[in-house]
């Protein structure tokens, strides 16, 4: 189970066996440890030691995000104990063919995702444009089997995403002023969401990372960077479209958002703290322990950073302010991704129902036997 605290000034404690989170004398959640597996915490919530203890006793993962949902850091488990398969993770880091093919299958997956949600968009919003860029999608796939560097495989990731962003916001009923991918800051109200729930996929996948006892460092796809959970960032990238994009649109289609559920932050975060708290998702006494600018900003992990040193239009400055959530509505994503994860689905490899949030555990195991050997080849999750 995994549980969200986003109560601010709220405290977790220990009280026997359990974990209470209490703001004064009203205590607002009971949680049993032998049912959690990730705690998530948003902004300025207390966690007393023996509170700490337990759940580093009991191995549960748990997550500090700001109040607006910017990944700052984690209290893991003990690091995994089989150290043949660390060391088989960066043995396999200087096998180009092993490399290559992990690639190859992720981008795969992830490039046939995308067309898929366009032809579903094609249909559903009678929009030859989607049909159009879902095709050309398509023969990049087509093109991936030939792709002799890893240098190629991401040049064909970048173009089919490009193509895919450039009819994604055609899938709207409504225009939220979307038009580009566009990460620091988000400008407009889906790109804060999309933000916002890579930011979430991103910590259930480094979960599944750990649970199936791999390093979250070593890639194949994305570039090997000092901090940056490359294979983490690898196995989220065919959940993207399947998990994130999905429910995007539908979180506006179906008028769950409004343009009224989102303001834009014209005031510096220091103006922020003496005023309008209540209504301030972007408050963080707890990250302003690692300080502020840039380097507060290399906290944001689900960047698609597939080069060593990329050039990326979705991250240029756009002299534009921050688009955020309000409180309200921030409930409203946080439950929606939930019930997301707990969809069930026909999962081939598995050969029965799983819900999303199973099907990434899965595929983290999978990745795993991929790398000792006892899988030929990664099959990535596949939108039908």
């Amino acid at each position: 189970m995994v549980v969200y605290i986003k109560t601010q000034g709220a405290r977790i404690i220990k009280e026997g066996r359990h974990l209470l989170v209490k703001k004064g004398d009203s205590t607002y959640h009971t949680l049993f440890t032998y049912k959690l597996t990730q705690i998530v915490i948003f902004g300025n919530v207390e966690i007393t030691h023996g509170a700490m203890v337990q759940l580093m006793r009991h191995e549960i993962d748990t997550v500090f995000l700001t109040q607006n949902g910017r990944y700052l850091g984690r209290l893991a488990a003990p690091e995994a104990r089989n150290v043949f398969l660390r060391k088989r993770q960066y043995d396999l880091l200087g096998d180009n063919d092993f490399c290559l093919k992990m690639a190859r299958a992720i981008v795969a997956g992830k490039l046939a995702n995308m067309a898929t949600l366009l032809m579903r968009l094609k249909r559903t919003r009678n929009d030859p444009v989607c049909g159009q860029k879902a095709h050309e999608i398509q023969r990049i796939i087509d093109f991936l089997p030939t792709a002799e560097t890893l240098e190629s495989v991401r040049g064909y990731e970048g173009r089919g995403s490009a193509l895919y962003f450039s009819a994604f916001p055609r899938g709207f009923v409504e225009n939220m002023g979307f038009t580009r991918r566009v990460r620091r800051p988000p400008t407009d109200p889906v790109n804060s969401i999309l933000s916002l729930l890579y930011t979430f996929l991103m910590n259930r996948v480094y979960a599944a990372v750990r649970v199936a006892a791999l390093d979250p460092y070593p890639g194949f796809l994305h570039a090997l960077d000092y901090g940056r959970y490359s294979l983490v960032l690898d196995l989220m990238e065919e959940f993207r479209t399947i998990v994130v994009d999905t429910l995007t649109l539908s979180l506006f289609n179906l008028r769950i958002l409004k343009q009224e559920d989102f303001y834009e932050e014209k005031t510096s975060d220091e103006d922020n703290l003496s005023a309008e708290q209540n209504v301030d998702v972007s408050t963080d006494p707890i990250g302003r322990i690692s300080g502020t600018g840039d380097d507060f900003e290399s906290f944001d992990l689900p960047e698609q950073v597939m080069e060593d040193h990329p050039v990326s239009q979705g991250n240029a400055a756009t002299g534009k302010y921050p688009v955020k959530l309000y409180p309200q509505a921030f409930e409203k994503v946080i439950d929606a991704f939930e019930k997301k994860l707990t969809t069930p689905f026909f999962y081939p490899p598995a050969e029965r129902n799983l819900t999303y949030a199973d099907a990434i555990l899965f595929q983290a195991e999978h990745c795993r036997k991929v790398i000792e050997g006892e899988a030929a080849a990664y099959r990535p999750v596949l939108l039908k």
